[in-house]
C-alpha cells in the first residue's frame, strides 16, 4: 500500500463509530438474530458512513453471500483431526456455511495479528481443534478478540483453560486409556508399556493410574513422533525385549509402527506381544492382524462443535451433544500373556 492510499476501514472502526463491540458488528454482518433493531440500525449506519465492506466470503448485509467458519488445526493428515473436520463440514454445510481451514505449524509462534489475519473477515466465527500448545494459544487469542464467535475442541486436559463454556471436551482420554490398560492387565500381563506421541498427556495419565492402582510401578514412557516410521524406530529396542509383553500406543499409527518393529524383531502378535492403539482408524479393522484399539467418535465431536458455535452466534436452545462414548474394540493384536517357564 502506498503512503497516499487511505487505510482500509476495519470492523473495529465500525464498532467504534457505532458505539458497540466488534462482535456485535460481526453479528449484524452475518444477520444473526440476537441484535436489537436500534443497535442493528446504528451499525448499518456506521457501515454506510465509513464505507466499510466486509470480505467477500462474509455474509453481505443484503444476505446474498455465503457465511463461513474458519477452522484452526495443526495437521489435517491425522485421523482424529480429519474426522473432526468432516463432522464440522457436515454440520456447517447443512446450515449454509462454508468451511475454511487454517493449518498452524506447531514449531512456530504466532502473534495476535497473524492469527486474526487468518480469519475470512474481522470477527468471523472460528473453531479451534486444539491438541497442542500452538493451537491452544490460537484459541486464547481468538477468545480474547471475539469471545462470542469461537469454540474449541480438544483434550480433556484443556478443561483448565479459561472460558470453559466455549470448550467442547467430550472424549475422556484418561478414563478410556485406564480401561484399556486394565484390560491388558486382566489378560495376565505383568505390566503395560506406553508409546507416547506428542501431546495427548491424558491418555498417558490414564495408563499410569491403572498401573499404580494395580500396585505396579509404571515403566519408563517411550516417546515417539506422530508417524508410523517414528514409532517403529522409537519402539525397536522395547519390542526386542522378551520381558515386554504388552504395549499401549498413543494412537493407531504408533501401534502400526510397533507391529512393524515386532515383525522385524521376530516376535509374534499376540503370542509374544499384545498391542493396543487409539482412535480406531479405518485401517485398524483390515490390518492383518486386526488392531485392538479404542473407538473415538471424532466426527460426532466435529458436528457438535459447529452446533455449539452456531448457538453462540444465533442463540436459541442449547444444542444437544451427539457423539458416541469411547469404546475398546478388541481384535487380534491383544491376547493372554504366555505362561513364564
Amino acid at each position: 500500500m502506498s503512503a497516499a492510499e487511505p487505510k482500509p476501514v476495519s470492523m473495529f472502526d465500525v464498532a467504534k463509530r457505532a458505539g458497540v463491540s466488534h462482535q456485535t458488528v460481526s453479528r449484524v454482518i452475518n444477520d444473526a438474530p440476537m441484535v436489537a433493531a436500534a443497535t442493528r440500525a446504528k451499525v448499518k449506519a456506521a457501515i454506510s458512513e465509513l464505507g466499510y465492506r466486509p470480505n467477500r466470503s462474509a455474509r453481505t448485509l443484503a444476505g446474498g453471500a455465503v457465511r463461513s467458519v474458519t477452522v484452526f488445526t495443526f495437521d489435517t493428515s491425522l485421523y482424529g483431526t480429519a474426522e473432526t473436520l468432516r463432522g464440522i463440514e457436515d454440520a456447517a454445510s447443512a446450515a449454509g456455511f462454508t468451511v475454511l481451514i487454517s493449518v498452524l505449524d506447531p514449531e512456530q509462534t504466532y502473534t495476535e495479528g497473524e492469527i486474526l489475519g487468518r480469519l475470512s473477515h474481522d470477527g468471523a466465527p472460528a473453531i479451534v481443534i486444539a491438541h497442542d500448545e500452538t493451537t491452544t494459544q490460537a484459541r486464547r487469542i481468538l477468545r480474547k478478540a471475539q469471545p462470542g464467535a469461537v469454540v474449541a475442541t480438544g483434550d480433556d486436559k484443556l478443561r483448565d483453560e479459561p472460558g470453559a463454556a466455549d470448550w467442547l471436551v467430550p472424549l475422556d482420554d484418561r478414563l478410556v486409556a485406564k480401561r484399556a490398560t486394565r484390560y491388558l492387565l486382566s489378560m495376565g500381563h505383568r505390566t503395560v508399556h506406553y508409546l507416547a506421541m506428542p501431546g495427548k498427556a491424558r491418555r498417558q495419565d490414564g495408563w499410569s493410574e491403572a498401573l499404580l492402582e494395580a500396585g505396579i510401578e509404571p515403566p519408563e514412557v517411550i516417546p515417539s513422533g506422530w508417524t508410523i516410521g517414528s514409532a517403529a524406530t522409537a519402539a525397536a529396542d522395547l519390542v526386542a525385549d522378551p520381558e515386554a509383553t504388552a504395549i499401549m500406543c498413543g494412537n493407531d499409527d504408533l501401534a502400526f509402527g510397533v507391529l512393524h518393529a515386532a515383525h522385524h524383531a521376530g516376535r509374534s502378535i499376540p503370542g509374544d506381544l499384545s498391542v493396543i492403539g487409539f482412535d480406531d482408524c479405518p485401517m485398524a479393522a483390515y490390518h492383518i492382524p486386526g488392531l485392538t484399539t479404542v473407538d473415538l467418535d471424532f466426527r460426532g465431536v466435529g458436528r457438535s462443535a459447529f452446533e455449539l458455535l452456531r448457538h453462540k452466534l444465533e442463540g436459541g436452545p442449547e444444542p444437544r451433544t451427539s457423539w458416541r462414548s469411547p469404546e475398546l474394540i478388541v481384535r487380534e493384536t491383544s491376547g493372554p500373556a504366555r505362561p513364564r517357564s
